[in-house]
Order: structure tokens, then C-alpha cells, then sequence
């Protein structure tokens, strides 16, 4: 009777789980996320699988829409690795480092790197839905989610006063082109796209911006035109999809609701400029703190299923969220906000009883019964900062492992402060795939100014998660974004050792030493050619790869301590 009790809950757990995925990482690598089955393709040892494409937005106003309501906390079950299941209740994102080291308990991982996105509903003007046709949902499969916050206005740039437009081949001659002073939506980040992903903009872009309900405009504040070596390598699915766009980098200004700019062109300038303005929608409700336990967010019992035959712990997510938060259920409950630090003791440990050949562990899983790795630290998920799971394109995609971290700043500004940063991340997000044409986020971690460490691209903190940060050399590593423009500012003290402790966790999980050196090949670019092997610092600046002023000198010359202090982190020093 017994058997035939467990064999009729397997059945059910398995039928409430069902969902239509497709596999677009390796097969030996990435197991179904929601462990269900699938059809699977291996990827070439060094090619991602080819992302769906991206659907580019109409030159019309963007479709606002709603917000998601907040999802219940899940009752979780402890790692095997935990001597504690106790959870404590994270801080929230502060002006402060974090510092809390309590775990709370995990699921087991219910592998999958593959789950289909919805399209994004109700598309319209500026923000058009994806006109594939939505999968069948299965019975029991999960409800869509409601819409979430954010928009994107795209305006079309004209010639202003003085300009002249060469004849011929539709391209705009030296003088300017802009918009003059004018009321708009709310938005909060700026930035410059045009058609053709390859032609540069040389000269300079500027805006001004009127503070939302206020008077006063700002002063001209430079936008950072030379971004074109951010973006998937060459020749991959993703760097050849025709929704890209040539772009600047994205500048934050804060909650405005006027705007002014203009483009000098030193030469002729690209068509199609377009001015989009990104409003990252309000921040995610918080979790309702536990009597006792204030302003921190701790865990709550789990609401009843919205959808008969739901496993509670997936109520309330999506199955893009669903898919996305799965890849890290080793790590943390499923639907969490943040994956929680531990001590070296138990990163080891955790290490040490992980099950074979995952992506996470497979380099050090032969290693000594002590291997150089970091504790890891405290991670925001991509749901702690309230990533839209439907503007992504579906699936996930890898590369075979991590040889080296590569660490940029945003170029966004320094006018933010901490509890801004979840809105930064979703209007740098937004613009990346809704304006530039990417697939998704383009850096796999990124850190703000109090050291507050954030996952990027979605496919799981501890995965060789296949970004488009560096161009040439996204293939075997990863790229840090730190929030700000360190070009004249110094980097702060607090995110100049996140660098150094997520370096000593993650290259640590592939066998990295944060002071030795790392080959990679080249994908094409302005400073090697495709195909040499050149060899970097195992934590080097974007310039090493490319030629761009990108981290900035200051924080550039921040990375020798960088590298010090990440392998004295993994014991090696």
C-alpha cells in the first residue's frame, strides 16, 4: 500500500508540474527546470544555442502596464549541506553593505534552464507584443502572471536649427539633430538608439531633464556614446539577430517628466535616432515582515495554490519567474528575493554534497577535500530587484565554463542612491532588450555603490550563464557591472570588495585563482582579431578585451588589490 500511496503522489506532483519548455543550453550540463520532459539539443563546445528572436518595438508610445501583486513566501525545505533550517530575515536593499551571513533553508534544485517566456501582453506603441503564438498551457500548468510595471517612450531625433542633411545616402551631415525642451511620461533613464548596429555615432549626445512636478531643468549632462563594445560576440545567434540596434549607453536622471537633447555629429551621423526614455515602474512589494522582525523581510507561510492542483511553493510565479528561479533552487527557496551568504565552512561543505556533474560544482568536484573557493556571498535575485521574466527572449544559454571575470561600470552616472538600484537594474534591463535589441540583461552580476550584489542575465548565479558584456570574449566568462561612471570618481570601498568576494565565490566554483592568468579565444573585435588566443588577468577590466575607456581609470586601477583580496578570500594567500 505503501508503494502505491508514493506512486500516486509522484504522479500528481509530476502532472502539476507540467510545463511546455524547450531546451536551448547543453544537454549534459542543464537538466529541465522544472523537471519535466523536453526535447534536447547539446550545443557545440564553444557555440550557445541560438535564442529566440526579439521582436523590435514600433516607433509609436509604449504600452504602460500594470503591476504584478506580490508573491507569498514560500515555506522551504532545508539543504542536506545546513546544520541550521532556521531562516533569517534578509535586509533589505540599503545604503549599507550587506552583512548578514544567515541561510535560510533551500529546496533541492529542480533543474532547468529552458522554460519559455510568455510573449508580453497588450504590446502597443513603443512596447509591441511578440507575435509568435503562445504555447497551449497544459491542466495544472502555471496561471500567467499580471502585468508589471515599466515603459519605454521612443521618440524619432530631427535636425535642428543649423543642421543639413547629406544627399543621397539618407545619413544626417555635421551640425545637430535633437528634440527641444517638451513634456512627456514619466521616465527615469535616457538613451540614444539608431538602426544599423554596426555604425558608430562619433560626436557627442547631451540631455537635460526636468525633475517629475518640478520647474527647473538640469544642466547638459553627457550621455557616453561609445557602447557598441557591449553585445553578444559576433557571429552568435544573438550578435546576428536583426532586431539589434546601435545604441549608447543608458544614463540615469531620475524621476523626470521633461526633456531636452542634442546629437553633434563630428561625422555623419546614423539614421533612424531615436530618444528612449525608460521608466522602470515601482519597486516590488516587500514581503510583509513577521511580527518582531522589523523592517527586514522574512518568511511566511504559504498561501493556498491560485490554480487547483499547484504545488503551493509555485502560487503566485509565472513560468518564466518559475523557470528563472529554478535555476538557483540549490541555492534558495523557490520565488526568493535573495540567495543568502554562508561562511567558507559551508560554502565547502555545500560543495562537497552537491550531486555530480552539475553545471555548479562539476570543475571542483574531483577537487581536494578543501578546495580555493570563497564563501559565498549574499545575491539579490533577479526577483528581489523585480525583473519583467517576459521581456527576455525564452530559455537560457551557456557557455562550457568560467576562466575569467571581466568588470565594467554602467556609465549610467553616480546620481542614484542604494534604495534606487533595483530601479536602475529594470531601466537598464529594459533598454537593453526592449531598446538595443539584446536577448537579455547584458552583464551576468551587477553592483551598486553600498556593495550590493544583484544576479543579471537569467539562467543562475552559479552557471556559466553566456552574457553579452565584452565583445569578443563573452565565451567562457562573465561580466560585473558595477552601477556608476568611474572615469573621474573613485569606485566606493564597499563595491570594490563585492567584486573581490563574488569573484572569489563564482571563479572559485570553476577552479579559478582570482591572481592568475586566463586564455580566451577571440570572437572578432577592435583590438584582437577572431580566433587569436590572448591572455588576460583572471579578473580583468573591459578594456583588456576591447578598446573603451569601460571600467573607467579609477575603478580600473582598483582591480591588482581586486585580485589580491579575492584569492586571500579563497585561502589562497
Amino acid at each position: 500500500m505503501r508503494a502505491s500511496l508514493a506512486s500516486s503522489i509522484a504522479v500528481t506532483c509530476a502532472a502539476a508540474l507540467a510545463l511546455p519548455v524547450s531546451l536551448a543550453a547543453p544537454a549534459a550540463a542543464v537538466p529541465s527546470a522544472l523537471g519535466l520532459p523536453q526535447a534536447v539539443s547539446a550545443l557545440p563546445s564553444t557555440t550557445p544555442a541560438g535564442p529566440q528572436p526579439l521582436s523590435a518595438p514600433p516607433p509609436t508610445a509604449p504600452h504602460t502596464t500594470g503591476e504584478l501583486p506580490p508573491t507569498p513566501p514560500v515555506a522551504p525545505r532545508p539543504l542536506p549541506e545546513l546544520p541550521s533550517t532556521s531562516q533569517a530575515a534578509p535586509p533589505a536593499v540599503s545604503e549599507l553593505p550587506p552583512t548578514s551571513d544567515a541561510a535560510p533553508p533551500a529546496l533541492p534544485e529542480l533543474p532547468s534552464t529552458t522554460q519559455a517566456a510568455p510573449p508580453v501582453a497588450g504590446g502597443s506603441a513603443g512596447e509591441q507584443a511578440s507575435t509568435r503564438p503562445a504555447a497551449p498551457q497544459a491542466a495544472g500548468a502555471l496561471p500567467p502572471a499580471p502585468d508589471l510595471p515599466g515603459s519605454t517612450q521612443s521618440l524619432p531625433l530631427g535636425p535642428l536649427a543649423g543642421s543639413t542633411r547629406a544627399a543621397g545616402d539618407g545619413t544626417i551631415g555635421e551640425g545637430e539633430q535633437g528634440l527641444t525642451r517638451r513634456d512627456v511620461r514619466p521616465f527615469s533613464l535616457v538613451g540614444v538608439v539608431w538602426d544599423d548596429p554596426a555604425a558608430p555615432l562619433h560626436g557627442t549626445v547631451q540631455v537635460r531633464t526636468r525633475a517629475t512636478g518640478g520647474a527647473d531643468w538640469s544642466a547638459w549632462q553627457d550621455v557616453e556614446t561609445h557602447n557598441e563594445e557591449h553585445g553578444a560576440d559576433p557571429d552568435t545567434p544573438e550578435g546576428t539577430t536583426r532586431t539589434l540596434r546601435g545604441s549608447t549607453a543608458p544614463l540615469w536622471v531620475g524621476d523626470s517628466d521633461g526633456v531636452e537633447i542634442r546629437v553633434h555629429g563630428e561625422e555623419p551621423l546614423p539614421t533612424g535616432l531615436r530618444l528612449e526614455l525608460v521608466d522602470p515602474g515601482e519597486d516590488p512589494a516587500p514581503e510583509a515582515p513577521a511580527a518582531g522582525a522589523p523592517r527586514n523581510r522574512t518568511a511566511a507561510a504559504p498561501a493556498a495554490p491560485a490554480t487547483p492542483g499547484l504545488p503551493a511553493v509555485l502560487a503566485g510565479l509565472s513560468a518564466a519567474e518559475a523557470a528563472a528561479s529554478g535555476v538557483n533552487s540549490q541555492l534558495a527557496a523557490f520565488g526568493a528575493t535573495w540567495i543568502p551568504a554562508l561562511s567558507k565552512e559551508k560554502t565547502e561543505l555545500a560543495i562537497r554534497q552537491a550531486p555530480p556533474r552539475t553545471v555548479a560544482h562539476a570543475p571542483v568536484a574531483n577537487a581536494a577535500a578543501k578546495p580555493y573557493i570563497g564563501p559565498r556571498p549574499k545575491i539579490i535575485t533577479r526577483k528581489g530587484w523585480g525583473a519583467d521574466e517576459r521581456l527576455r527572449e525564452k530559455g537560457f544559454v551557456y557557455t562550457k565554463t568560467i576562466k575569467a571575470a571581466f568588470v565594467h561600470h554602467s556609465a549610467t552616472g553616480n546620481n542614484y542612491s542604494c534604495r534606487q538600484a533595483p530601479s536602475v537594474l529594470r531601466s537598464i534591463y529594459r533598454y537593453h532588450v526592449k531598446s538595443s535589441g539584446w536577448r537579455d540583461f547584458g552583464y551576468n552580476f551587477a553592483v551598486d555603490k553600498c556593495g550590493n550584489i544583484y544576479e543579471g542575465r537569467a539562467g543562475g548565479v552559479a552557471k556559466p550563464v553566456l552574457g553579452a558584456h565584452t565583445l569578443g570574449f563573452n565565451t567562457n566568462s562573465m561580466g560585473i557591472a558595477v552601477l556608476g561612471t568611474y572615469s573621474r570618481s573613485a569606485p566606493p570601498a564597499a563595491a570594490v570588495t563585492a567584486i573581490a568576494r563574488l569573484t572569489a565565490w563564482k571563479l572559485g566554483l570553476h577552479g579559478v585563482n582570482p591572481k592568475g592568468p586566463a586564455y580566451l579565444v577571440s570572437g572578432g573585435g577592435n583590438r584582437y582579431r577572431k580566433g587569436k588566443t590572448v591572455r588576460f588577468n583572471a579578473i580583468a577590466g573591459h578594456r583588456d578585451g576591447f578598446a573603451t575607456e569601460c571600467p573607467g581609470v579609477r575603478l580600473y586601477n582598483k582591480l591588482p588589490t581586486t585580485r589580491t583580496t579575492s584569492a586571500k578570500y579563497q585561502g589562497r594567500l
